[in-house]
């Protein structure tokens, strides 16, 4: 019989230890031990019926079928839909929604005649009947039970055969020989590595609920993420009512697609016109705010973006961004005060993105500066217009990508003015928009700040 035995081990350089070490001896690094189970070494013995290796030409291939899970928000994030056989793992901070989202998909897939099995390993079978009826998700098919011992879970899969299983949350399943606490290294990957076995040999959709870490992580060895077919985060805030579901790994879609949800007393309802939601409390004539479009997979989103910019009181003049990326900020307001003339040094500058949403694509930076270029000079910018640029470090406006896209989806909200790149107004097509061209920042704001 093989013995195991625990040892900690360095993840940047292998370097092992009886004990967990703050700081690995070996390399150097800090807080890079995790444990580890290690059986007796023994040499590795070829297959006796090991697979024959055939040319790739020759390598049959299948459509792989997808089950829709009657949320469009959330199938358009997959790819179309759930793949049988396939392990998901959707991650997100607690209060989001993610257990309220895994519930609701069960709900309409066990209408649709599937059988699904919810696993629940924080709350009580009680608990997850009472949120259930508040959301209005009970079904016959959708059968519950609440266990943390994986041995249990996959004898219960065994016996009552469902075609989706979703665990929640994964942190909390243990095996019962890791003489491990459940949400350990070793539990999180060994049972994660169970449930793929079990996802590939049974053709069953295993749906896995993760915890983050407060840096923004999931929760767990890394190379969980990479045993999993699909990454999901949950993104949002718990005081915005806007949930944003976004792929980062996508074995069988794209990750470029996100998926919009508003958070109600009665459950999350899906966001099918994402643009309407983000501006339907904007003040069109309010000094500071600007319009602009983002592209989030193959959908173009208006999203408002604010500043403020007030005269500093302390000696550094402070910079704060939320839903932008900082340090582009801080190029921005450079090239603001070297190429458009813009005294900033001695005022403090807020930015921030409506709806709490985080933007990360280059194509707002005109919207950023015209923003803080808005409220720093107390005028409006003009609410019929859409900025659509990157900005350079010259003060140059670059061109974006999928630049018609972007100008149809703003005629379709009614604005009137375009504010693009140069190079690209010749891709504007079809829009009814009046397209302004400009090559410098400072036209592009002499156009957007009447």
């Amino acid at each position: 019989m093989t013995k195991t035995k625990l040892q900690y081990v360095c993840q940047s350089c292998g370097h092992t230890s009886a004990k967990w070490l703050g700081r690995c001896p070996s390399c150097g690094e800090w807080n890079t031990f995790v444990e580890e189970f290690q059986g007796n070494e023994r040499g590795v013995q070829p297959a006796t019926s090991a697979a024959e290796p055939v040319p790739i030409t020759e390598v049959q291939m299948g459509a792989e079928p997808r089950v829709a899970t009657g949320i469009g928000e959330f199938d358009r994030v997959l790819g179309g839909g759930l793949v049988q056989g396939s392990l998901v793992l959707i991650g997100g901070e607690p209060g989001s929604g993610k257990s309220t989202l895994m519930l609701q998909t069960c709900q309409r897939l066990a209408t649709s005649r599937r059988s699904v099995l919810y696993v629940t390993g924080e709350e009580s079978a009680a608990q997850v009947k009472m949120r259930a009826d508040r959301l209005g998700a009970s079904a016959a098919d959708l059968l519950l039970l609440a266990e943390n011992d994986l041995g249990s879970i996959l004898g219960a899969i065994e016996k009552s055969s469902p075609s989706v299983v979703v665990v929640d949350s994964i942190q909390t399943v243990y095996r019962s020989d890791i003489p491990s606490a459940p949400g350990s290294v070793a539990q999180v990957r060994e049972c994660t590595g169970d449930l793929l076995r079990l996802a590939k040999g049974k053709n069953v959709t295993v749906l896995l609920v993760g915890h983050v870490t407060k840096e923004g992580q999931l929760a767990g060895p890394r190379v969980m993420e990479h045993i999993v077919d699909t990454v999901l985060y949950f993104e949002g805030d718990r005081h915005h009512a806007y949930r944003i579901l976004r792929a980062t790994k996508n074995r069988f879609g794209s990750t470029n697609e996100i998926g919009v949800f508003e958070m109600r007393g009665d459950g999350l309802r899906e966001i099918s016109n994402p643009s309407a939601a983000f501006l339907s409390e904007r003040a069109a004539d309010a000094p500071g705010s600007a319009v602009v479009c983002a592209m989030e997979g193959t959908r173009p989103v208006l999203i408002e973006v604010q500043a403020l910019v007030t005269p500093t009181v302390f000696g550094m003049p402070r910079r704060t961004a939320a839903g932008v990326d900082y340090n582009r900020l801080i190029v921005l307001l450079a090239v603001l005060e070297k190429r458009a003339g813009l005294h900033l040094a001695s005022q403090d500058v807020y930015t921030s993105i409506a709806g709490g949403v985080s933007l990360d694509e280059p194509a707002i930076d005109l919207g950023i500066a015209t923003a803080v270029a808005s409220s720093l000079r107390d005028r409006p910018v003009d609410g019929t217009a859409v900025a659509i640029g990157e900005v350079g470090l010259a003060g140059e406006i670059r061109a974006v990508p999928q630049i018609s896209r972007r100008t149809m989806e703003a005629a379709r909200l009614g604005f009137r003015r375009c504010i693009v790149p140069r190079s690209s107004a010749e891709e504007v097509t079809g829009s009814g928009l009046e397209v302004v061209a400009v090559e410098q920042l400072a036209e592009a704001l002499a156009r957007l700040i009447p």
